[in-house]
């Protein structure tokens, strides 16, 4: 699928206000380790090729490895995830699915039990973040593999 609207030119002020809500989760203090597994776990499920694409290249680049990103998918089942990453996988996966799924107590206190409430909401925000990001470039088809680092 071609590029149908390049958001970027399109509309300034809007990626301006976008932007700046990715500056804020990058320097909320969460570590660029767990903020990138959010955004490819997001991304998986949201089905975002563009941003599939342009997170694993970001998390490579810092470090992660590929079995782990390669198994994100199944992070349940597999053992090199911390407690603190599976909260925050589990927290990740409730949001992107919320017309389906149910914010419980359980899954709150979960997530409390790894992230201060600073860190909750900060979490929080990325994953609106990472979801917003996956709209508008599904909805305006932004080529997958056209990313490079810079």
């Amino acid at each position: 699928m071609g590029s149908r609207v390049d958001y970027r030119h399109a509309t300034p002020a809007a990626l301006q206000a976008m932007s700046g809500l990715e500056r804020y989760v990058r320097s909320s203090g969460l570590e660029p380790s767990l903020l990138e597994l959010v955004k490819l776990r997001a991304s998986q499920i949201n089905g975002c090729g563009y941003c599939l694409d342009m997170h694993s290249k970001d998390a490579r680049a810092q470090g992660e490895t590929e079995q782990r990103i390669y198994v994100l998918s199944a992070w349940r089942e597999a053992p090199f995830y911390t407690a603190r990453e599976r909260a925050a996988l589990a927290w990740t996966e409730a949001l992107t699915k919320i017309a389906d799924t149910e914010i419980t107590d359980a899954l709150y206190d979960s997530a409390r039990a790894q992230f201060s409430e600073k860190e909750l909401v900060d979490l929080t925000m990325a994953v609106i973040t990472i979801n917003g990001w996956n709209r508008l470039s599904m909805s305006f088809g932004t080529e997958v593999g056209s990313y490079q680092r810079s």
